[in-house]
């Protein structure tokens, strides 16, 4: 194929949180004298995302209104926080996810997307993030690098439903057969090729040694691949 586009997921791709997340929640809960372990926040944290609906009162996941009600099932339903506290709770925890500490870029991601550019290719992210994504993206530094970025819960849709590539496809100004979609997710990520993309995994946790799907371990291997790719 003749390469147009570079798509990239954000979360666990580009960059992670340190700590992690659940850690995060876990500490808010304990500083308001909660007892929660960073394991049973985790798990609480998982089965509030499953079990919520992807809208609720209109509000598509990741938004503001839909994460105070996946807050208040946490915090308050499960763990029996003061309802009066939830509100500095869940600002706290907004402030903290736009914050450039929460954040660290993965080695030669910055140097990745350079890269790209620098062969002419749109390069953009496409990602299951609430609205503060861009904020993240500008205090990371990574925000001028991209030409593009398609938010979940600013689209209404999310991975691995098609149409969330579709768009950003549509951003980048091509269609699937010229364009390649990189993350960390066999499913999320992986179901690109939905839509004719190419998709390659950015394995930098070494968590699907096994998949089926191209495999990288870092940005030099991906960068190589592109540049084969380039001819």
């Amino acid at each position: 194929m003749s390469l147009q586009a570079v798509l990239l997921d954000v979360g666990h791709t580009l960059l992670y949180e340190q700590p992690a997340r659940q850690v995060i929640y876990a500490s808010a809960g304990r500083d308001r004298g909660l007892e929660i372990e960073d394991a049973r926040m985790l798990e609480l944290m998982r089965r509030a995302d499953r079990e919520l609906p992807a809208r609720i009162d209109g509000s598509f996941r990741y938004t503001d209104p839909w994460l105070r009600r996946f807050m208040e099932v946490i915090f308050v339903e499960h763990l029996r926080l003061p309802r009066a506290e939830l509100g500095s709770l869940s600002d706290e925890l907004f402030d903290r996810f736009e914050d450039a500490a929460t954040f660290r870029v993965f080695d030669g991601a910055q140097e990745f997307l350079e890269r790209v550019r620098g062969r002419g290719l749109r390069v953009g992210v496409v990602s299951n993030w609430s609205e503060r994504l861009p904020r993240v993206l500008a205090v990371t530094g990574l925000a001028g690098l991209l030409d593009f970025t398609v938010c979940s819960a600013t689209a209404g849709v999310e991975k691995p439903d098609p149409d969330i590539f579709r768009l950003a496809l549509h951003e980048a100004g091509t269609d699937g057969e010229h364009a390649v979609h990189c993350g960390d997710h066999p499913l999320r990520d992986g179901l690109a090729v939905q839509v004719g993309m190419e998709a390659v995994i950015v394995d930098h946790f070494n968590a699907h040694p096994k998949t089926d799907l191209l495999r990288v371990e870092d940005f030099e291997q991906l960068w190589a691949w592109i540049e084969e790719r380039c001819g």
